[in-house]
């Protein structure tokens, strides 16, 4: 998690909230001003092409679990999108300090925006879907965090299994340079084999600082989950985003406007935006594509993207800038009866730094396994749901 650097559209937000206090501004009139900027901030939407890829699907009957910590669903922006689950920390919400960073992702992934024509407010990549707050992990403010491990206990294990029980079929974790681990854990690598198992599809940061150790870093670096790293709105790789041979793709991850408490929003750089953004983008492809697998979700993913490195892979930007609009078309390829050649083995998740260990190895012959069973399956149960269309330019209903 990295913290949120403040800028000047967040000034000029905070500007708006206070005169509204003061009297200066209505309180609507306030809300119609801050929800118009955040919405004009939002780069993101053109670089993913989330308007193109909204012909096709809005993320409708896909539940995204976000372990993160703690999901407000008071947001205008999340209002009725959010089911909350446990607070697996143990923390409990003393003091208040929970559910900032959390909602920022969520409404990076879910948001609907609000007012009149939901025109003003954050638009996530998949807005018709819904959201599974599960607190695994503690806020950077939160003083707690220099005395444990935040989410000690196996709380991101627990949080996995319990999101695969509920039903989620997308489980999006952000939670790179300093909420996740640098060593991993075996509770949670096999809590990571089951959800890929169940057919969920997992997502993570890639972590913040690449511009010094460089570490490798969990749950990004479990066999399985997409690793993403973050890129500028010029799609030059960002500084602090890692570089590592897991890595799978980059997405905006610089200058993000997000959801921060009630009627506020926040501007902030890092993987853990980007990672939010492909997470709502397998939102779509499952909702297009449900039968796809989560190796086949990877793919679309993975070989649907732009500013493909020389050689097609690069420890930068993975396999390129993630495209939500060619994803899609990639992923009806996929769920078609004619698919491309499989991509190396190492791309799915196995750590090329050194041989894997007994566990490792066996996740990777299952998900084998899994792949060439879900493939079979899904030329005898080929689904191309459609959602309706809506206007190129307008905002989701």
């Amino acid at each position: 998690m990295r913290r949120p650097r403040l800028r000047a559209a967040l000034l000029s937000l905070s500007l708006l909230f206070l005169s509204s206090q003061l009297g200066l501004a209505t309180p609507a009139a306030a809300d119609d001003e801050m929800g118009a900027l955040a919405r004009a901030k939002q780069w993101q939407v053109g670089t993913l092409r989330l308007h193109d890829a909204w012909r096709v699907t809005q993320g409708e009957n896909v539940l995204v679990a976000v372990l993160d910590t703690g999901v407000r669903g008071d947001h205008q922006d999340l209002r009725g999108s959010v089911v909350h689950g446990p607070d697996l920390t143990g923390a409990g919400r003393a003091g208040g300090v929970w559910g900032h960073h959390g909602t920022a992702m969520a409404s990076l992934i879910a948001g609907h925006g609000h007012g009149e024509g939901k025109a003003g407010g954050v638009l996530g990549v998949a807005p018709a879907a819904k959201v599974l707050s599960v607190r695994v992990t503690l806020e950077n403010s939160d003083p707690r965090r220099a005395k444990r491990r935040a989410g000690g206990h196996d709380a991101l294990a627990k949080g996995i299994r319990y999101a695969v029980d509920r039903g989620a079929e997308v489980i999006s974790m952000s939670l790179g340079g300093g909420s996740g681990s640098w060593e991993g854990s075996a509770a949670e690598e096999e809590a990571v084999q089951y959800a890929v198992a169940h057919g969920a599809v997992l997502v993570a940061s890639s972590g913040n600082d690449g511009e010094s150790t460089n570490r490798k870093n969990f749950p990004a670096a479990y066999p399985g989950v997409i690793a993403v790293g973050a890129v500028d709105r010029n799609f030059r790789l960002a500084g602090f985003s890692n570089r590592q041979d897991y890595l799978s793709v980059v997405a905006p991850g610089v200058d993000i406007v997000s959801a921060g408490g009630a009627r506020r929003y926040v501007v902030g750089d890092g993987t853990s935006s980007a990672a939010a953004m492909v997470a709502g983008i397998a939102a779509l492809i499952r909702s297009a594509y449900p039968d796809l697998s989560p190796y086949h979700v990877r793919r679309a993913i993975e070989l649907g993207t732009r500013k493909r490195p020389r050689g097609g892979y690069s420890t930068g930007y993975g396999h390129g800038v993630a495209d939500a609009a060619l994803a899609l078309r990639v992923a009806e390829r996929l769920a078609g009866p004619t698919q491309p050649p499989p991509l190396p083995a190492e791309h799915f998740g196995e750590d090329p730094s050194g041989p894997p260990p007994g566990s490792r190895a066996l996740v990777i012959a299952g998900l084998v396994a899994l792949a060439l069973a879900l493939s079979a399956r899904i030329l005898l149960h080929h689904d191309r749901r459609r959602a309706v269309p809506w206007s190129r330019g307008g905002a989701p209903p």
